[in-house]
């Protein structure tokens, strides 16, 4: 057997989050690479001394080139420890000094390592594949560890995809202090932010990871685990970090290679299974504005057994984040909403209810008539906690709501970043049977849980009291007597009435076994994985609608003198609690308790998925070995979600949550291959042709087809073409088709009567979806210029089109495509008599099309430099994408959102969003300083706002590291983003783009050993 130990790409760069390497695919060497020699040009190593096939993979990473090696050459053997100046060959030499080993170049692409005296292969293209190649320099030996593929099922190590590819290793992921994978790819441009520390909210999806390339939303982007679908709906936070050696992004269309959901893109998580050791780690943050608290700890364990056939690894990871409670604890997102203010939308400060007050608002009367008693005189005037009167303080009025006044407001309550609590666990072992034939099998498990204010259960200018309601305090009789009212009518902010939490838990569980092995010259690959998501919610402090009208119908019992309901006086087996409300704190406890109650929610997501593949290299042709790979895979998945007794009597007024099964199974048939089509002629250095295709048959809506073809050309050493075109597809998933309701509040702006308003939102799945289709384009260049060692220049152009999209539509899009004549938008707003708002239905829909075009930029550059005296490399990298359009097209209205990024629940995007870094690295320590650009927008660029203007952003963030004890074993470290504290535009709750956290501080620790 042998081990691949690789650098991820032909760059000269060490790697970082913030930095694609969109030139290489695979991990594989591309473009011209300087032969290993002692007269190669000179870097800077800092290679520990370790066990010699570790030492090997840090030079490989060092180096950024291939080597490939067997475990059984390099077993019980240490490495001296490297440093200083050398070339690539001189490191090597110094590495393998004493252990009767060598190495070679397989065609100038991949180094391999083998003993003095083993035979040398005939001189054969180094494209006849990897075990081929791993062969010739090794006698008899095999490889079983796993080629690096995301964007194709092609497994040999000098594959050159044509879709870009982003690897990112895990000491690149831990460069930015973030406490997820999730969170450290939305700093990436190609990603548009969905669920971090800056951006999850208080709905009943807060505290997910998941991640989003292009915008096109999570459900169009693949997550793998070692190359194999996860349960949890991308959920990065299931997976713990700690474990993780790298993570590869492919930015273009992945469906014909990995099937339905990688329209956007696919995130490939691979784990480490050669690490061998121990090694913890505990990190601290906390906001300039002492809140935001987190905590996290990490730790890892892996070590070989049975002669070093077998290998176990075992980590897992801790986190209790304290979010930020409530959203006006930020003054530039809480309370914001946009109001009508002289006939234009205006983005307005400090805005609440007019329609309500803590305590209880007066908002008028009526008579027995139920018409409107005209000059009320107790109008405007609000409740005291003892019950007395107070002209209402009201702001600049807007319908139902108004700017400053005493309006109450949920964000006075409700969080701006959810509390969270999670842990993830993680354990796998690999066997070796023989030389030929492995077994993995993994498990991992993972909770997140917390409970906070959620939003409140209020009464808007909608509550009716009777005259003789036995609360009712006498000088409001009084006056409404005089005025001749039988009912008062009141807005009242249900703070005081058990104000509902959430209390939520996911768990997540998936348990994978494969073989892997050989049979001749083929590759062979099989796999089984039963993964299982829970959800668990309890929501309590909900009113009863029916307790709610029986406790408010309260009047004096004739026989003791004592408040009562009115339905225990005409049946007393109704065990009724009246309420008091008028003035805060005037509700029983009783009375609360007995009027509200806890919507509940147990659902349990299921997926099972097999799969087998056969790649190897059946024929050759001019340029080198064809390459194939076929194969087949199956998968069901399924939902069960059930909820409590009142969630199914509909016993609550605003809240429930609604049960749902479904599921559905997809058998699938792929193939890719892999042509070298010419090599050393003119300027076809390196031309091959990679075309790809798979048919899916699902149970919901039948067969559908995906397909890839991409060339990709050499012209001359270090620059590179590429070119892919790809039918992507994508079927509804789960909760597209069958999740039960679900439910938030959002101020928009009401066309029709020109109002903001709180809505209520509900959304859902929609069992009537057909599968979407997407064509894909990509086309790039890359350069790595020989006569500028260690710069590297991509750029690539994208354009994807999706037909029949599933999407849901924003709020806001609803009522905008609603007033522009789209009769289907209308059917999903719902109104009271008046007219008012009282619902909208945001369910999962099939949209006519949605459209995105742009261009991913990387420019990098790195040269070994010596600061305060230690030798180390110093890496400057600026990485940018630029959107050109990204549009959505209901048959009726196309809506345009490049350039509309304050606005949190719609689609928008930055024009233009980069990343410039500039780090210093070496054995002792590190620095690193980042500015992350977003540029110019709107608001809402489908709103005409007065004020909703955003300029250009540049965040600044400082980290730096350094590495105690021998070998580095101990490491502190610390970080500050946003070190300006700049501050997040007006209006910015939830915004996947703007730091609402402030000036952030973490600092922590690593041990290894």
């Amino acid at each position: 057997m042998t081990q691949g130990l690789r650098a991820g790409g032909a760059r000269r760069h060490s790697l970082h989050p913030l930095v694609p390497a969109l030139a290489i695919a695979l991990g594989c060497m591309v473009g011209a690479v300087a032969p290993v020699s002692a007269q190669a040009p000179q870097r800077e190593f800092a290679v520990q001394s370790q066990p010699l096939g570790a030492a090997l993979n840090q030079l490989a990473l060092s180096a950024e080139r291939e080597i490939i090696v067997s475990p059984d050459l390099v077993r019980g053997i240490t490495a001296p420890a490297v440093s200083g100046r050398h070339s690539l060959g001189e490191a090597l030499d110094l590495l393998l000094a004493g252990t009767g080993l060598t190495y070679r170049e397989s065609d100038g692409r991949v180094i391999i390592v083998a003993e003095e005296n083993a035979p040398q292969a005939a001189a054969s293209p180094a494209a006849s594949g990897a075990r081929a190649a791993v062969a010739g320099a090794s006698g008899d030996a095999v490889s079983l560890d796993t080629v690096r593929v995301s964007a194709s099922r092609i497994d040999r190590p000098d594959f050159v995809s044509p879709t870009p590819i982003l690897p990112i290793s895990a000491e690149e992921l831990n460069l930015d202090m973030r406490t997820n994978i999730g969170a450290a790819l939305n700093d990436l441009p190609q990603f548009r932010a969905t669920s971090s520390p800056q951006t999850t909210g208080s709905n009943t999806g807060a505290g997910n990871a998941p991640v989003d390339l292009r915008g096109l939303g999570i459900s169009r982007t693949l997550v793998l685990l070692d190359g194999r679908r996860v349960s949890g709906d991308n959920d990065l936070n299931t997976v713990p970090s700690v474990l993780v050696k790298y993570v590869d992004v492919v930015t273009g269309g992945a469906s014909a290679a990995w099937g339905s959901g990688a329209v956007g893109g696919v995130v490939n998580i691979t784990l480490d299974h050669d690490f061998e050791g121990v090694k913890f780690g505990a990190q601290a943050g906390r906001s300039t504005y002492s809140d935001g608290d987190e905590k996290r700890f990490e730790g890892a364990w892996g070590t070989r057994f049975a002669d070093d056939r077998g290998h176990l690894l075992v980590g897992g990871e801790f986190l209790d984040n304290d979010g930020i409670v409530p959203r006006s604890a930020r003054p530039r997102a809480g309370r914001w909403s946009t109001l009508r203010i002289d006939g234009q939308p205006t983005l307005m400060p400090d805005v609440g209810f007019a329609d309500a007050a803590i305590g209880g608002l007066i908002v008028g009367a009526r008579d027995a008539n139920g018409k409107a008693v005209s000059g009320f005189s107790l109008t405007g005037q609000a409740f005291n906690p003892d019950g007395s009167l107070r002209p209402f303080d009201y702001g600049k009025v807007v319908g139902a709501l108004m700017s400053g006044g005493e309006g109450p407001s949920n964000d006075d309550y409700s969080p701006l970043s959810a509390p969270q609590k999670r842990y993830s666990t993680l354990a796998s072992v690999r066997y070796d049977f023989t030389d030929t034939v492995r077994m993995s099998a993994d498990v991992h498990h993972s909770r997140m849980y917390n409970h906070y204010i959620w939003f409140g259960d209020h009464n808007r200018g909608n509550l009716s009291i009777g005259l003789d309601n036995a609360f009712l305090p006498g000088t409001v009789r009084e006056e409404m007597i005089a005025a001749g009212a039988s009912t008062l009518t009141l807005g009242r902010f249900n703070n005081d009435i058990n104000y509902p939490r959430i209390d939520f838990e996911r768990r997540t569980t998936q348990a994978t076994l494969a073989f892997d092995g050989y049979a001749g010259d083929w590759r062979w690959s099989t796999y089984y994985s039963h993964g299982e998501a829970e959800q668990n919610f309890d929501t309590p402090g909900f009113v009863l609608r029916q307790a709610w009208a029986n406790a408010i119908d309260s009047v004096i019992d004739p026989a003791t003198g004592a408040p009562v309901c009115r339905v225990t006086l005409a049946d007393p087996s109704v065990a009724c609690v009246p309420i008091n409300v008028f003035g805060e704190g005037a509700p029983s406890q009783a009375a609360a308790d007995y009027v509200t109650g806890t919507p509940s929610q147990r659902s349990t997501t299921k997926l099972d998925t097999f799969g087998a593949s056969l790649r190897g290299e059946p024929f050759q042709m001019p340029a080198g070995a064809a390459s194939v790979a076929v194969g087949v895979e199956a998968r069901r998945e399924s939902i069960d979600q059930r909820v409590g007794a009142l969630d199914a009597a509909k016993a609550f007024r605003s809240f429930s949550f609604n049960p749902m099964q479904g599921s559905f199974t997809v058998k699938e048939l792929f193939g890719e291959v892999l042509l070298p089509i010419a090599k050393d002629r003119g300027l076809l250095h390196d031309f091959g042709v990679n075309a790809a295709a798979r048919v899916s048959d699902y149970s919901t809506t039948g067969a559908i087809w995906s397909w890839k073809l991409g060339a990709t050309n050499e012209f001359f050493p270090g620059f590179r073409g590429r070119i892919a075109r790809s039918r992507d597809i994508r079927s509804a998933n789960l909760s597209e088709l069958f999740t039960t309701s679900t439910t938030g509040w959002s101020y928009v702006l009401d066309p029709v009567t020109g109002q903001t308003v709180y809505a209520l939102s509900n959304g859902g799945g929609n069992p009537a979806l057909v599968p979407e289709t997407a064509d894909t384009l990509t086309v790039g260049l890359t350069w790595s210029p020989q006569s500028i060692e260690g710069l590297d220049l991509s750029v690539d152009y994208f354009d994807i089109q999706i037909q029949d999209v599933i999407t849901t539509v924003g709020l806001q899009d609803i009522l905008n495509r609603c007033a522009a004549g789209n009769p289907a938008m209308c059917a999903r707003v719902e109104r009271d008599a008046g007219g008012n708002i009282t619902r909208i239905v945001s369910t999962y829909t099939n949209l006519s099309q949605y459209k995105t075009d742009g261009v991913d930029i990387e420019l990098a550059y790195k040269r070994p430099t010596t600061l305060f005296g230690v030798g180390g490399t110093l890496t400057t990298r600026t990485l940018a994408s630029w959107i050109n359009s990204l549009t959505t097209d209901d048959g009726i209205n196309n809506i345009e959102y490049v350039g509309s990024q304050g606005y949190a629940f719609g689609l928008g995007v930055p024009r233009w969003r980069a990343v410039s870094s500039l780090t210093f690295n070496s054995d002792r320590f590190s620095a690193n300083v980042r500015a992350r650009y977003i540029s110019s927008g709107q608001y809402d660029r489908n709103q005409a706002i007065v004020n909703g203007a955003i300029g250009s952003y540049v965040y600044y963030d400082l980290g730096a590291s350094t590495r105690l004890g021998e070998g580095g074993q101990l490491e502190l470290y610390g970080a500050i983003n946003n070190v300006t504290n700049k501050q997040a535009p007006i209006g910015s709750t939830f915004s996947p783009y703007y730091d609402v956290m402030g000036r952030y501080y973490t600092a922590g620790v690593r041990l290894k050993f």
